[in-house]
């Protein structure tokens, strides 16, 4: 899942989420990229009932990688700046 937490959830994103999430638990790994700290992924499935179900079920057993330092976007747009094309 990329770009985790961009916009809110619909009601039926929600419940789609926790049957894919359902799914795959136990099965194999699901890879979440998100700007949004892991403190504020309940408000932002809302629903406390199904967020508690969806993040028991993604959190438990997770390993988190948390990065620092600049975007690596960022940084390649700078390179290609500097980049002289004749």
């Amino acid at each position: 899942l990329d770009d985790w937490g961009m916009q809110k959830v619909t009601v039926q994103q929600r419940q789609d989420l926790m049957e894919v999430i359902e799914d795959r638990h136990g099965r194999g790994s699901t890879l979440i990229a998100s700007q949004l700290p892991t403190e504020h992924w309940h408000d932002y499935i809302g629903s406390a009932t199904l967020a508690d179900a969806i993040l028991d079920r993604l959190l438990h057993g997770a390993h988190r990688l948390n990065l620092k330092g600049e975007s690596l976007r960022k940084a390649k747009a700078q390179n290609t700046e500097s980049v002289d094309p004749s």
